[in-house]
């Protein structure tokens, strides 16, 4: 029988003038940046706190750190590990690593030196640059992992001068940490980022990566499990970027201006501004961290064309811009991703800026973006779009992932195309669970797929509660939820019976002097769920535990709720 996913319904549903399938990558990421190198020369590659550096400026310092890497030992196949904020030696440091065939791995550096160990323990870096304010932590690693040598970053130099005087900063000596001064014993003594460039530039003869080479290994966010390296080649990461830009017709090449606002060392921020951004020639404006403050400083000097966030982001910036505080009327383009979009954030959004938010999909095994929303009237909220150019989907039976499922019916998502990595660091077991026959990735995710090709993602597989026989979608309940005039943000999980099985449980956070009483929420539910969906327990928090882009924790959620 032929799938009902074979003819790519979704086709019809694409914005104008964007391909049905894209070329095959023919660059390795070094070849990308050094391509915009030579193309946008002069024209600005990054702006950190108002300070900018050119695409020529940029190659010439991709250069030399690739220089002063391979002079400490760096060479193909070796992995770099780094642990930076958003900031301009990061991107400097990512092409440097690449250029010389090492493998970059990147973290949050906001981990605690436990989450930092278990990686590292993992992925066995010989090489780490890191932000100086970790170098400590990352210097007192155990002398039996691999570890070598640590370059500190003090991220402040790449702050402009007259700032770095009005916050009292040294601006002609680079800053020695603690860790430089005093290294403990077992630890490796840092050097500063700024001697690694004191060695001239790398030769031009100087033999690169291939295509099929590792260039990434990617550490899954571990919300639902033990974190897990994926293995993304140059060829994954190229043909996501020539996706997005395939995607975004609108664009002009070499004349928009990026927000790095996301982070980095995650997927999401790494496709759309380290490789992204960087192809088509943009400015790429740095923050070290999302702030209000700070985007509204940065808005005077460089206005933003396009907008790559998440939901809670764009909430905050559409409502500063309706109150006249912030003018965001020059972003023509906003992506959201990581988490379900509401629409009326969609249409604060809208409202505010006159320009579009779309809502897409991803992976940090699909590099990570696999779907997205049409760019034009053919959008449809409440959806996470249509495949990407290039990029097959179906909807399976859970347990029989050959069984294609109708259109319309719900199942676990398959996708399929050049961005899927390669599979998982060390982990063949995993890798073969979750890469099928013919390079079909399962997601985990239980969604549907309409007769014009639109996904609509009800939930994560790991995350279904099963009560009474019945499936409940924690997502759904967190919708109804947070539609209580009073609640402010939900999060769904299941919790053991005494007996065995599954109770649905809530915890919630409400507006600032409201009290509300646990069972008035079970009422307002009892309007808009069955039942079984209801909520059997429900307790108000301060807070909801979030990544550092803000996608709910449920595995925190649980644990909490279990302990009290």
């Amino acid at each position: 029988m032929t799938s009902p996913y074979a003819s790519r319904p979704w086709l019809s549903s694409y914005a104008e003038g964007v391909p049905h399938d894209i070329d095959e990558p023919s660059q390795t990421l070094p070849e990308m940046i050094a391509d915009s190198v030579h193309r946008y020369g002069k024209s600005v590659a990054l702006e950190f706190f108002g300070a900018q550096t050119t695409y020529r400026e940029l190659g010439d310092e991709i250069s030399r750190a690739a220089e002063g890497l391979r002079r400490l030992g760096v060479k193909a196949g070796d992995r770099v590990a780094l642990v930076l904020p958003n900031c301009p030696q990061h991107v400097v440091a990512f092409y440097a690593a690449l250029r010389l065939g090492a493998i970059v791995i990147e973290h949050n550096p906001l981990y605690t030196a436990r989450e930092l160990r278990h990686q590292f323990e993992d992925h066995g870096a010989r090489f780490a640059i890191v932000w100086d304010k970790v170098a400590d932590l990352v210097a007192d690693f155990p002398s039996d992992l691999a570890l070598e040598h640590i370059i500190a970053v003090d991220i402040t130099r790449a702050m402009p001068f007259g700032m770095r005087l009005a916050l009292k900063l040294p601006v002609r000596k680079a800053r020695e940490s603690r860790a430089q001064l005093t290294a403990a014993p077992t630890s490796k003594r840092p050097t500063a980022w700024e001697k690694l460039l004191t060695h001239g530039k790398l030769s031009r003869k100087h033999e690169g990566p291939l295509l099929d080479d590792i260039a990434l290994l990617q550490y899954t966010s571990g919300t639902t499990g033990s974190p897990k390296g994926a293995i993304l080649t140059h060829a994954n990461l190229r043909a996501n970027a020539m996706q997005g830009r395939a995607w975004v017709p609108g664009l002009h090449d070499g004349e928009e201006t990026f927000y790095g606002v996301l982070p980095l060392f995650h997927a999401y921020g790494l496709t759309l501004c380290l490789t992204f951004a960087m192809s088509i020639g943009a400015k790429l404006v740095l923050f070290p961290k999302y702030d209000l403050d700070l985007v509204a400083s940065a808005v005077k000097k460089s206005p933003p064309t396009f907008l790559p966030a998440v939901p809670p982001i764009y909430d905050q910036l559409a409502r500063a811009a309706s109150r006249g505080t912030l003018d965001l009327s020059t972003v023509r383009f906003a992506i959201s991703g990581a988490m379900s979009l509401p629409v009326a954030t969609v249409d604060r959004w809208e409202a505010a800026t006159g320009g579009l938010l779309v809502e897409g999909y991803g992976m940090t095994e699909s590099s990570p973006v696999a779907l997205g929303n049409p760019i034009g009237p053919s959008r449809r909220p409440g959806t996470v779009g249509v495949p990407f150019p290039s990029t097959d989907i179906r909807v399976v039976d859970p347990d029989d992932p050959e069984k294609d499922l109708p259109l319309g019916e719900t199942g676990e998502l398959l996708l399929r195309g050049p961005q899927v990595f390669e599979g998982y660091w060390n982990r063949p077991a995993d890798t073969a669970a979750t890469l099928l026959d013919g390079g079909w990735l399962r997601t985990g995710d239980i969604a549907s797929v309409s007769a014009d090709g639109f996904v609509t993602i009800v939930d994560r597989l790991k995350e279904i509660i099963i009560t009474g026989g019945f499936n409940v979608s924690p997502s759904e309940v967190e919708d109804v939820l947070v539609s209580h005039p009073d609640i402010e943000g939900a999060a769904v999980v299941a919790l053991p019976k005494p007996r065995g099985g599954e109770d649905v449980a809530a915890a919630i956070v409400v507006r600032d002097g409201v009290e509300l009483e646990p069972e008035a929420v079970r009422e307002f539910c009892k309007t808009r769920l069955a039942s079984y969906k209801v909520p059997r327990r429900v307790v108000v928090v301060d807070d909801l535990p979030r990544s550092l882009i803000g996608k709910v924790l449920r595995r925190e959620v649980r644990e909490r709720l279990m302990a009290s």
